[in-house]
């Protein structure tokens, strides 16, 4: 077995052979689509937002524009990503506050973001290191199951994964092992495709796993 220094090196240089620029998986054209898009992502798949949102943007790109809209006109067009009456509220809502709080901006601000409605801390991350490329490292269930697989957090949360990891890789990794992570799990390590015994990296940092790995909840 190697030791976790050993671990996250090999994770590390592993992820930047396979995914030396990984793309951000969420169509957008800036802060505000993104920050939609992110919310909708919420129980929802990547590809199944991307096939909502270019409806939605057509009407509706801006702060303004979607502020100006009535919220079953949201609500019809995102209900195939699931929770559409608490998303299409929310769309509407923050649009306002963005026009009334922060000049029709999105602002580069964890804190603001997050007091923003259906914004909670991971979306607000995305938003912080995909649109304006500060440093910051988003965890969902799928990264906290890896992490745990490989042996970098015990956590019981996905609030202690992410500090765990964040002391464990250099902050400069933080937006783009993020990424690395997402589409390492898809194809190689899924919660179907791989126990801890399966994919390179597990089977690299636990030669002698004997058992699959169970994950605590996050």
């Amino acid at each position: 077995m190697l030791s976790k220094p050993e671990r996250v090196a090999f994770i590390l240089q592993r992820l930047q052979t396979l995914y030396p620029e990984p793309p951000i998986p969420l169509q957008h054209k800036d802060p505000f689509t993104l920050l939609v898009a992110v919310l909708l992502s919420a129980q929802c798949t990547d590809e199944r937002v991307n096939q909502v949102t270019p409806a939605l943007f057509a009407l509706a790109d801006t702060p303004a524009a979607m502020a100006g809209l009535e919220v079953d006109q949201i609500r019809e067009i995102i209900r195939p990503c699931g929770l559409s009456p608490q998303k299409s509220q929310a769309i509407k809502r923050l649009s306002e506050l963005l026009l009334e709080e922060h000049g029709g901006e999105v602002p580069a601000d964890m804190e603001a973001l997050e007091r923003l409605p259906g914004v909670g801390h991971k979306t607000a991350s995305v938003v912080m290191s995909q649109a304006f490329g500060i440093p910051a490292f988003p965890v969902d269930t799928h990264i906290h199951r890896l992490a745990q697989r490989w042996g970098l957090s015990s956590g019981k949360s996905v609030v202690q994964t992410e500090r765990d990891l964040k002391r464990l890789f250099p902050r400069e990794y933080w937006n783009r092992l993020h990424l690395q992570i997402i589409y390492y799990g898809r194809e190689f390590c899924s919660a179907r495709g791989c126990d801890g015994r399966v994919c390179e990296i597990c089977r690299t940092c636990y030669p002698e796993r004997k058992h699959p790995k169970q994950t605590r909840k996050a």
